[in-house]
């Protein structure tokens, strides 16, 4: 078992607390139990939350000692910095092989334990210019969900720690696991773009044009060669139109989108089949198994066999 520890402290989000607690808390019961979930703070005891009422939280901080993964879900205020204990166990856990990870304004606490020194981190695009300021080691991107560098892990403004804690289970576990706990929690198992998409009040095309029509037209037919002039041809405007309601919408391009959905359902097929990887190639329609392990290379850091000898539930 993968034992998960969030650490807590007053007044701490529920939200952010609740994004680490569904993902790797919850037991389902048609998938296997991978990770064990606790919860921790400096002082036990009754620890208060933004939501109007205590929590009892028994352990303490050596509970970041057994820890595989610890969490920090948030850390308000955050000009407030954590207590020359916290910072010790934060890296004591990191030097020991823990991975360390940030929900939202979590970066604070790890940028204080030095853990994001010289490193690209994210957090909530409100808080970035603040973390940028304080902490000018840091190479702050206001603009992505999550930044995962194996060992140390941040993520953007709340409903971003979802992303993250799904992204590290597909990591730890493959595409296919991540991907039912996302469903039975009604959450896609990949978003796509960043976080200033959601920085602004949406432009009226967002919610008049939307384009889940045109993404379920095209995950029916990755298989098949497919344009932007495809796509706009579809759907009725110009690709120069399209590609802007990508843009506004999802954050990303219509190319870069298709890309993935691509890769995403090569991960499931070499999961779950013995397919030869041309034919999972041209069912994807990435068209050969060099392309296909191009594409694995470039977006994934690894090849089709190798991911398919992680994480293939049942070899046939």
């Amino acid at each position: 078992m993968h034992r998960v520890t969030a650490l807590v402290r007053p007044p701490q989000s529920t939200f952010e607390l609740a994004c680490a607690a569904q993902v790797f808390g919850i037991e389902r019961p048609v998938l296997p139990a991978r990770y064990a979930f606790s919860v921790c703070t400096e002082r036990p005891g009754a620890v208060a939350t933004l939501a109007a009422y205590d929590m009892l939280v028994t352990d303490g901080l050596d509970a970041l000692d057994r820890a595989d993964t610890v969490i920090i879900p948030g850390w308000l205020p955050i000009d407030e910095p954590p207590s020359p204990a916290v910072i010790r166990a934060l890296r004591r856990a990191h030097s020991r092989g823990a991975r360390v990870v940030s929900i939202c304004s979590g970066a604070f606490a790890l940028a204080h334990a030095g853990l994001l020194d010289g490193r690209r981190a994210t957090t909530h695009w409100a808080q970035a210019d603040e973390l940028a300021a304080r902490f000018p080691n840091i190479q702050v991107d206001s603009d992505v969900l999550y930044v995962d560098h194996g060992d140390v892990a941040t993520s953007a403004g709340a409903g971003a720690g979802f992303d993250l804690c799904i992204h590290l289970v597909r990591r730890d576990q493959g595409a296919r696991y991540a991907a039912h706990i996302a469903r039975t929690m009604v959450m896609p198992p990949h978003r796509e773009g960043g976080q200033l998409q959601y920085s602004a009040p949406p432009h009226p095309a967002q919610i008049d044009d939307t384009l889940a029509p045109l993404l379920e037209w095209i995950a029916e037919r990755l298989s098949e060669p497919m344009t932007v002039e495809t796509m706009a041809a579809h759907t009725g405007v110009s690709a120069r139109t399209l590609t802007r309601r990508f843009v506004e919408q999802l954050g990303t391009s219509p190319g870069q989108w298709l890309l993935a959905q691509r890769i995403a359902r090569a991960q499931d097929l070499l999961e779950s089949t013995d397919l030869p990887l041309d034919v999972i190639a041209r069912r994807v329609g990435l068209s050969s198994a060099t392309n296909l392990r191009r594409r694995f290379l470039n977006g994934l850091g690894t090849t089709p066999g190798a991911y398919r000898r992680a994480f293939q539930a049942t070899p046939r």
